[in-house]
Formats: structure tokens, sequence, C-alpha cells
């Protein structure tokens, strides 16, 4: 998929009819060139995604308001610490009430919450712990201002309490969707049977364009989805191809099927790996020997 040039960190973008998009100082190998903070609305102003707690890009974002422009809703897709930490700061400062699913422990499933329990993995991309959203947003309910309406959508899979965020058929995917890479799934903040089904979700639904919380918009939002799912599935094989050779470890399998990878990403690899092992156990496909957690032997049944 052909991608568009990158914004420079504080610049305000409009991407797309009625949305502005500033992309704040935080490039990674995990953030691309940074995170996207949108801005929507005329008068009433809606911010998706503040980002980290950085005070050049708050006063980015409160430099892009027009004179008759106020924020009147700061709405955070998931409690990652490139997605959530500023909004509070940006609370304190206008007044806007922060708005998400729940804090960094919502929406995990049950598996997962045992799994956090029994074991020390912690999460493997920056949990903003801190996180406590003023306004709890529920599944399908929509957000008013006198100039947009927005329906929330829980979409858990990258994160527990992840929400995308759909305004007339353009839909804020956070990091369920991304162009420009694949979502990481880090158990036990992320979840691969809530991602495959989250994904699923959204290519039910119409959509125009995505955009998502790094890199470019998504003008074919549903070819990208497709391509997704089918990259989790070609990934599900090679792991049980792998077992079929004999019981392994989470570690093991990552280095045997991510062969064309940084170093440094490993561990990362070894966490997708881990989220598809917990899938294909919760389906019957797999075991471990004994207690789930981040070093069990698996084996298929």
């Amino acid at each position: 998929m052909t991608q568009a040039m990158s914004p420079l960190a504080g610049q305000v973008e409009e991407v797309s009819p009625g949305v502005r998009r500033i992309l704040a100082p935080n490039p990674s190998p995990f953030t691309g060139p940074g995170t996207n903070t949108f801005l929507l609305g005329e008068r009433q102003v809606a911010v998706i995604d503040p980002g980290p707690e950085n005070a050049v890009h708050m006063n980015a974002i409160l430099g892009a308001l027009g004179p008759e422009q106020r924020i009147s809703h700061i709405l955070v897709t998931h409690a990652h610490l490139d997605h959530s930490p500023l909004a509070r700061s940006l609370s304190d400062v206008t007044g806007a009430p922060v708005h998400g699913f729940g804090d960094a422990r919502a929406g995990r499933s049950e598996v997962m919450e045992h799994l956090a329990n029994v074991s020390d993995i912690g999460g493997g991309e920056g949990v903003d712990e801190a996180f406590q959203p003023d306004v709890l947003v529920k599944d399908e309910e929509l957000i008013e201002s006198e100039d947009w309406q927005i329906r929330a959508l829980w979409t858990p899979g990258h994160f527990g309490n992840h929400l995308c965020f759909d305004w007339q058929g353009t839909i804020f995917t956070g990091d369920l969707v991304m162009g420009w890479s694949t979502s990481l799934v880090s158990p036990p903040d992320g979840d691969l049977t809530q991602f495959m089904a989250s994904c699923r979700r959204l290519r039910a639904l119409p959509a125009r364009i995505y955009l998502p919380g790094h890199g470019p918009a998504i003008h074919e939002p549903h070819e990208r989805l497709d391509w997704l799912l089918q990259h989790r599935l070609r990934r599900e094989e090679a792991l049980l191809l792998e077992l079929g050779h004999g019981a392994a470890t989470p570690r093991a399998l990552a280095e045997r099927v991510y062969t064309d990878i940084e170093p440094q990403l490993m561990p990362a690899a070894e966490r997708n790996v881990l989220a598809h092992l917990i899938d294909l156990t919760s389906r019957k496909r797999i075991s471990p020997e004994g207690d789930l957690h981040a070093r069990a032997l698996f084996r298929l049944i």
C-alpha cells in the first residue's frame, strides 16, 4: 500500500474534511513517526489521543485552536504511554473531561487477568498505570457536542480498554489497525482472541477512511483489515507447523518464525507469539505443560 509522507512533529495538517492531525515528537520502532493526535470540531473541539506527556506537544495542540474554538472533550483510545498521559494535563488546562473505556486494567479477558496474577510478565509497550478517565464510555455510546457526534466502539485486543471512534464513516482506529505496521499484541494487556474479534467487527462496519494512532491515513480500510487478518492466520499456521516438530517455548518459536527482524525487536516478537499460543490454547489446538505462563512449553494436542 502506498503511504503518504508523514507530517513534521507539531505541524497541523488536515487529513480528512473536518479532522486535523498533530504529530507528537515521539518517533520509535513502535510508534513509527510518532503518535497522531486528532482534532475534531469547528467550535467545540474533541482531542483524540493527546499523546505522551510532553509540554511542546501540548502547546502545539493548544496553538492549533482558533479564537472561537475550545477543547470540550478529550477522547483516549487506550492507556499506553504514547497515547494517554497528556490527557490529564490537557484536562487541567482546558477543563475538558477525559473520556475512556476505563483504567489500564479495564476490559482484560479472564485468561489475561489470570496470566497477570500468576506471572511477572508486565506490560510490553509501556502502560499508563495512572490513567483514569473522568467519563467512562460504554460500547456503542454516542458522545456529542453542538457540532459533532461520534460513536465509541469497544475494540479490545491490542489493549483491554481500547476504543475506536466512528465519526460518519471516518474511524479513528488507535493501535488496532495501522497502515505502516501490524499491531503488537502483548499479553496480558493484549489478547489475540479479542484482537481478531475486534478486527472482524470493524470489518463488518461501513467505513470511508481509517485514521490510526500512528502513521498515515488508510484509504482502503477493508482491504487493510483483510490483509491483517490473513497475516495473523498465516502466523498461526507457521507456529502450528513448528510445534509439529515438538514442544517449544514462546521464545524458541519467535526465533524460528521471526527470521527477518532486528534483534532488539525480538522481545516484542516473543510477546506476539505468546498471544498466538494463548489463543490456540483457548481453542484447544495446543496446551502448555503445567500452568499457563510466559515461559511455558507448549505442545500440540
